[in-house]
């Protein structure tokens, strides 16, 4: 993982959804009688749950399943950071690091490895509580690791600036336990528990430079078994700058299998990096290493970070993202087998071991029938809560928002933004992932109650961010179209119209090939109108770029009003 918390459930606000995982030792599985099994749909927010076809729903803007027997990649086609993935009995369930963002630990379930489901979020809240009132871009939640051991799922996370901790739930809905740190410590990240099977523990974890000033090196420490402390000062086991070629050797993951220690852990950097595996007959080596999964000849750029895992059959799989840019870190399927010689590879094999990803395959084979299933995207705000598919920038106050007050329609308060208006700084901004590389985001909004120096509408968002809606500028309602490069203030992309009047409008933001953006409204009912120039999204600090929503009042005399959203749809671009 690239340099990469808590709150009770907000119940007026974000709610949850669940996923499946192997162990610390692979093949140790829960029987599938012992695992939660939710009752009732598994999803929100407009996508397709297990208990109803996709054909009934709304169209998901990306889907995994080509429903022949087969799958593309990617299966998570959105910014699912650094994943984790184990099984317990027949579910797989996948975590993935959140950076700043609230909620945090998104839990995702799936009985197939491609069709997946949000069930809940780890994190309602992040530690220290005041730190991550405002955004902390980059700080946060890195790469974590899951497991289920003694009947409990375990996620261990770091924070690079405040250390190791873990939580965990019998559950994997939730609740989840208060986080308890583990090792504090800056520089720490990546952790990874073992449990042996002569009952003693481990945890392997990684280094990021700018808090530590070392890197490319990963420490193993003997941890209690009941996960909350480590015994000893760790050992490096493996030391990257040993290696030829090697740089930022980080992401281990720790297994064991027929005697044999394994530590997966990728290197070379996210974007153009690889996945080695080590392993060693000691748990504290020497470890030999081999490189099992690159890019070569295929378009899937820095394929590594992430997480090995088998079905109840006896398949063996690997999970592992692709940064691509505005996009994120989007995950993909790998088949994976074992090798005479005794060495994994990934993908397609070249003869030598090294494997290449692929693009399309013959999907997992499990028991039951699978339905096409995506994570939710948009929200029609007809529930009591938001979707799970909802992220603020900072820790949430639920005075932000409300369901309540028009049955049917989000109103967000217009807050007091007293850092000039800036987003990107703001912690009351609502966004979501991109779902897909084309799709269309539309939401229908009105500002009734809004008052001077007030603000509110559709925002694409990263380290440039532009913005289409409407501003109250005291003596009007004018709708507005602005954008903001990096480190930069906000510029009009277009010159401010006047609404005559009206305080309703219909706004959309259309994403094609690229991350390239265009916005249009429509104020006057006939049809949507192009406004300003495509732009390009950019990326955020260590994640993906998002779309959402927002409502500013002005820096001084109190909040401005509120501003009401009918829906948020996001569709295929040819729907």
């Amino acid at each position: 993982m690239r340099e990469h918390g808590r709150r009770q459930v907000l119940r007026t606000g974000l709610g949850a959804v669940a996923g499946s995982t192997v162990l610390g030792g692979v093949g140790a599985t829960t029987p599938a009688s012992a695992v939660p099994r939710p009752g009732g749909p598994i999803e929100a927010g407009g996508a397709v749950t297990a208990s109803e076809p996709a054909s009934a729903r709304t169209p998901l803007p990306w889907v995994a399943d080509l429903g022949d027997g087969r799958y593309q990649n990617p299966v998570l086609n959105a910014d699912w950071s650094d994943p984790d993935v184990i099984r317990v009995g027949p579910y797989f369930y996948l975590v993935a690091s959140t950076f700043n963002r609230v909620p945090g630990l998104p839990v995702l379930r799936s009985v197939d490895l491609v069709n997946w489901s949000v069930i809940g979020h780890a994190l309602t809240e992040l530690e220290p509580k005041d730190h991550f009132s405002e955004p902390r871009h980059g700080e946060g939640v890195w790469a974590p690791a899951l497991r289920h051991h003694d009947g409990r799922f375990w996620i261990f996370y770091p924070d690079p600036d405040f250390g190791i901790f873990v939580v965990t739930a019998t559950d994997p809905r939730g609740p989840w336990s208060t986080p308890h740190p583990v090792k504090p410590g800056k520089g720490l990240i990546d952790p990874c528990p073992l449990w042996d099977d002569d009952g003693q523990a481990y945890l392997v974890h990684a280094w990021a430079k700018s808090r530590s000033g070392i890197n490319n090196r990963l420490t193993l420490h003997r941890m209690s078994p009941d996960g909350t402390e480590l015994l000893d000062a760790g050992r490096i086991v493996i030391n990257g700058d040993d290696l030829p070629g090697y740089t930022t050797l980080e992401g281990p993951k720790l297994y064991k299998r027929d005697g044999w220690y394994w530590i997966f852990a990728p290197a070379g950097g996210v974007t153009n990096g690889w996945q080695s595996a080590f392993r060693s007959r000691s748990i504290w080596g020497p470890y030999e290493d081999r490189v099992v999964l690159a890019q070569g000849d295929s378009p899937v750029n820095g394929p590594h970070q992430g997480a090995w895992v088998t079905t109840e059959s006896g398949e063996d799989w690997f999970l592992h993202f692709q940064d691509r840019d505005a996009y994120g870190r989007v995950v993909h399927l790998q088949p994976m087998r074992w090798r005479a010689d005794g060495w994994p590879v990934m993908g397609t094999d070249d003869g030598s071991g090294r494997g290449t990803p692929v693009l399309v395959h013959t999907k997992p084979r499990v028991n039951g029938r699978t339905e096409v299933t995506a994570p939710a995207s948009g929200d029609e705000f007809t529930g009591a809560e938001l979707g799970r598919q909802w992220m603020w920038q900072a820790n949430a106050d639920p005075a932000w928002w409300s369901l309540r007050r028009s049955p049917g329609r989000l109103a967000l308060v217009c807050q007091p933004s007293p850092v000039a208006g800036d987003l990107r700084l703001l912690p009351h901004v609502l966004t979501q992932r991109l779902p897909a590389e084309s799709f269309t985001a539309t939401t229908s909004m009105s500002v009734s109650t809004m008052t001077a120096g007030s603000r509110a509408g559709l925002v694409v968002l990263g380290q440039t961010y532009a913005w289409v809606g409407l501003r109250h500028d005291g003596d009007r309602i004018v709708l507005v179209c602005r954008t903001a490069a990096q480190d930069a203030a906000e510029v009009d992309a277009v010159t401010p119209v006047p609404l005559r009047g009206r305080s309703a409008v219909r706004l959309r933001v259309t994403v094609r090939p690229g991350a390239v953006c265009q916005f249009a409204a429509e104020v006057d009912g006939r049809g949507l109108i192009p406004l300003g120039a495509p732009f390009p999204a950019t990326a955020g600090k260590w994640i993906g770029a998002t779309v959402g929503l927002f409502a500013t009042g002005p820096a001084t005399g109190g909040r401005g009003g509120v501003a009401e959203f009918d829906w948020f749809r996001i569709r295929p671009i040819s729907s």
